[in-house]
């Protein structure tokens, strides 16, 4: 049986309050899909992570500003995008944590986190100005081949 993408899309203000809604509603959407307790760990500090990012970077916590959050679900993964109203940046110039001369400084942890807890990361110039975050987590395959989403389908019937 073929499964169409679903889609949810959520707009949110610039609120570090909203942060927490937006790591709640990722990790119901995860859970239902059918991903286990460590990948929807993963996915939510990843969406967390975002959100933030998207807050106080993006957005300069200007709460007149958007957060657009979409999450596709599809037979083979989850995919998340998050677009800010900001200016956008060059992810070349975020830091790198694991270098010596950043180890305290907190600038690129999340953009860290999110490329080593995600299969697939991207930073995109969004269409009408902004980042836009797009990542990505396959569905694990189980030992009888089936997807986390199929087998959280057959367990709906």
């Amino acid at each position: 049986m073929v499964q169409d993408t679903k889609r949810i899309e959520v707009t949110l203000e610039t609120m570090l309050e909203n942060v927490g809604l937006a790591e709640e509603i990722c990790l119901r959407i995860a859970d239902a899909a059918g991903f286990d307790e460590d990948d929807c760990h993963k996915i939510g500090m990843s969406v967390r992570e975002g959100v933030i990012n998207a807050c106080k970077y993006g957005n300069e916590m200007q709460r007149e500003k958007k957060i657009f959050l979409s999450f596709e679900l599809t037979p083979e993964r989850i995919v998340i995008h998050i677009l800010d109203q900001g200016l956008g940046f060059d992810p070349v110039s975020v830091p790198d944590p694991l270098a010596e001369e950043n180890l305290l400084k907190t600038s690129g942890r999340g953009i860290f986190l999110m490329r080593a807890f995600m299969d697939e990361f991207e930073i995109r110039h969004g269409a009408g100005g902004g980042a836009e975050l797009i990542m990505a987590k396959r569905f694990r395959v189980n030992p009888n081949g089936a997807s986390g989403a199929r087998s959280a389908q057959s367990k709906e019937e």
